[in-house]
């Protein structure tokens, strides 16, 4: 209802300010709601498509055309939805109101045209368009921006007649930069220095500190592993295991060489097509190799392959073009620009490799190309070596059909590589991989910028411009700051595609250094937080709220790259009915590393990851939800690696001999929020401290650890602010 509204009320501004209609634009919200349902697609009543132009106006056998170009009183529709009898359309429901029978009457007075294009050959809807690069806009406040993006966000605060918030403490902002930035919170040490250093220029400093420790690199990944739905096994019912983390070690060294964005998109999709291209490239290529692959017996390899690269498309359409092409395989698409047709000239570019699998002599399948690399040392020292899944393109071309109803089983004519129609074409006439990614990263491309800079706001102000990540078609959430977007995307074109510049100018903002509290006004006004005029706060993901507990008891390993570890997880969660795989638990400091680095198995992932709404990848994930629920709080105070992350936690403030209780909680709670506790917080703990050691009076530690558990479970601790 809200996109249905949010459509009229673009109907009604349109009709109003004396625009040209669009049908795409105007004309179909209407008919979505009153009409589509029972006239539109093959099976359409009376044989009568209101969403294809050529039915509207065509006679229909014995009937006259539904509408008259140019004459809306000679129109038949008008006619129906002006009556009051039983001849009224919609038959059923409510009736079109006056201002929307006025509406399409003007549309079909001017031709009732279906044309989505204007005169320069741009699609109406604001994705599809070129970016130009906004003028910032005046603002009343001038001393409060401290860049061009304050400029933007200020104006609409002031044309609502709010106010920004204060600018949170530099305690608090220590800690969210830090989150944002790298996903743990700071150490005393780092917090310590920061808030003791005088320079003006000190905020930067520690800001270029995050982004350029190995922690930003490994957060920025762990990103990207959603979109890739990267996992260390195949999928579906066998889920047998396979060696993917060459790739994901290749993802963090190129966020951590901050490896331009359009050149970082060709090795993905593309490196091993790359003009001598090295083994880095080719397992950057291992992005598209993150597909599902079914090894039951009996499988056609022909449609698991079909379905490989089906699932390729669909991932580059969410990542970058903030898409919905899955609806094409099988039909026009119903509300964007994207024909079938488009679906499989883009499917073509992706068409042309090895298959994945390839049919064994049991009747199983197995992996397609692989790429070695080393691996880790053997228990003697001795050297090893590690597979990788990557891409290659095939010796023979394969031809591409149109699928009727998508399925692999019914081709129907064939098509060449190509791009949408309504988008800029390819420089140059590849058909291949790279070719597509070319395209994508050619600044004329209008949706591969806006989508990134809109997914890096989101990851800086936990907040993104579209709400809707993966889908910038008529259907998803508009902007709330249009022209704020499209001057984030030219300027991430114009600064050489960096994603640590681009981050660094997003959290130097004054609008990223706002306080999370906000005044009833601005509550009352937008309590959404859409003008930004307050600081985001949410929970922070799966991954994070275990790195954070294991880094507050100080007990994160901070070990890089490598296999994918099997850190404490209940008995019984691997019960698998095809292969007798078991979680055996990983030993010394493997079992205390990154969450990114977990065993990730698509049918069992890490049950405290589930809990707190990590996706399973089977397919891209473009948005995490963010659920409250009282698993968490069990999982906090239950789950083995917080029960020894409360145990470090209380070990760290015991070991401090000369302070008193009050200097331990302080020194824990520092080390848990970044801030000191106020004095009833203080009060509440030394309370809870004594109570235990009354239940436990030979005990020494055991009180410390349930003063650590509650620390750990604070809202605040597990929540960016």
């Amino acid at each position: 209802m809200r996109l249905l509204a949010a459509s009229l009320l673009i109907v009604v501004t349109s009709s109003a300010s004396g625009d040209e209609l669009i049908y795409d634009r105007d004309v179909r919200p209407v008919l979505a709601v009153h009409c589509l349902r029972c006239h539109s697609g093959p099976q359409a009543k009376a044989e009568l498509r209101l969403d294809d132009r050529a039915s509207l106006v065509g006679a229909r056998g014995d009937s006259p055309a539904a509408v008259v170009p140019s004459a809306a009183d000679a129109s038949p529709l008008i006619e129906r939805v002006r009556s009051t009898g039983d001849d009224r359309m919609p038959p059923k429901g409510p009736a079109l109101d006056a201002a929307q029978i006025a509406l399409l009457e003007r549309w079909i007075d001017d031709g009732a045209s279906f044309d989505a294009l204007d005169a320069n050959g741009h699609h109406w809807h604001w994705a599809y368009r070129p970016i130009a690069r906004p003028a910032p806009p005046p603002v009343v406040r001038a001393d409060w921006p401290r860049n061009d993006v304050d400029r933007f966000v200020l104006a609409r605060i002031e044309a609502a007649g709010l106010e920004p918030a204060p600018e949170a403490d530099r305690a608090t902002l220590a800690r969210r930069l830090a989150l944002d930035l790298t996903g743990l919170p700071p150490t005393l040490e780092e917090l310590d220095a920061f808030l003791a250093d005088p320079r003006d220029d000190a905020y930067e400093r520690y800001v270029d500190a995050l982004l350029a420790s190995p922690a930003y690199a490994e957060h920025l990944a762990r990103t990207w592993l959603d979109l890739a739905h990267y996992a260390d096994t195949h999928g579906y019912e066998k889920d047998g295991r396979r060696s993917m983390w060459p790739w994901r070690d290749a993802v963090i060294d190129a966020f951590d060489e901050d490896v331009p964005f359009d050149a970082f998109t060709r090795q993905q999709i593309a490196g091993d097509l790359q003009p001598d291209a090295s083994a880095t490239d080719r397992i950057a290529t291992g992005f598209l190799r993150n597909t599902m692959i079914n090894e039951e017996g009996g499988v056609d390899p022909e449609e698991y392959r079909v379905e490989a690269v089906a699932d390729r498309l669909n991932t580059i359409g969410a990542v970058w073009l903030g898409s919905t092409l899955t609806c094409a395989r099988c039909h026009d698409h119903k509300y964007d620009p994207f024909t079938q047709r488009d679906y499989f000239r883009l499917f073509a570019f992706l068409n042309q490799d090895e298959p994945d699998t390839v049919p064994t002599s049991h009747g199983s399948l197995a992996g397609g190309a692989t790429e070695t690399v080393p691996g880790p040392p053997a228990a003697d020292g001795a050297a090893t070596q590690a597979s990788t899944l990557v891409m290659k393109k095939a010796d023979t071309p394969r031809t591409t059909h149109v699928f009727a109803g998508g399925s692999f089983l019914s081709p129907t004519v064939a098509v060449d590589a190509g791009t949408p129609e309504f988008l800029p074409r390819p420089t140059g006439d590849g058909r291949d991989r790279a070719a597509l990614a070319a395209w994508l990263t050619d600044p004329s491309n209008p949706l591969p910028p806006r989508v990134l800079a809109n997914r890096l706001f989101g990851i800086a102000l936990a907040r993104p411009l579209v709400a809707t990540l993966d889908d910038f078609g008529t259907q998803g959430d508009p902007p709330t700051h249009p022209e704020l977007l499209d001057w984030l995307a030219s300027e991430f074109v114009r600064d050489g595609w960096s994603v640590k510049r681009f981050l660094r100018l997003l959290v130097t903002s004054a609008t990223y250094r706002q306080s999370s509290i906000a005044d009833a006004a601005t509550l009352d006004a937008d309590p959404g937080n859409r003008l930004l005029a307050r600081a985001q706060r949410v929970r922070v993901e799966a991954e994070v709220v275990r790195d954070v507990a294991l880094s507050v008891g100080g007990i994160l390993s901070r070990k890089r790259g490598g296999p994918s570890v099997f850190p404490p997880q209940p008995d019984g969660i691997w019960t698998m009915i095809y292969n007798d795989d078991r979680w055996v638990e990983s030993a010394g400091e493997d079992r205390l590393r990154r969450g990114l680095y977990t065993f990730w198995r698509r049918t069992a992932p890490y049950p405290s990851f589930v809990t707190f709404d990590a996706p399973s990848r089977e397919t891209c994930i473009a948005t995490r939800p963010r659920s409250n629920t009282p698993l968490q709080a069990l999982v906090l105070l239950n789950d083995p690696a917080f029960v020894e992350a409360q145990h470090a936690l209380a070990s760290r403030m015991l070991e401090r001999a000369d302070a008193t209780d009050a200097q331990r909680i302080v020194h824990g709670f520092r080390r848990a929020t970044s801030r000191v506790p106020d004095a009833v917080e203080l009060d509440t703990l030394l309370d809870l401290l004594a109570s235990e050691r009354t239940a436990h009076p030979d005990a020494i530690e055991a009180p410390w650890r349930v003063v650590a558990g509650v620390l750990l479970n604070l809202d605040e601790t597990i929540t960016r602010s």
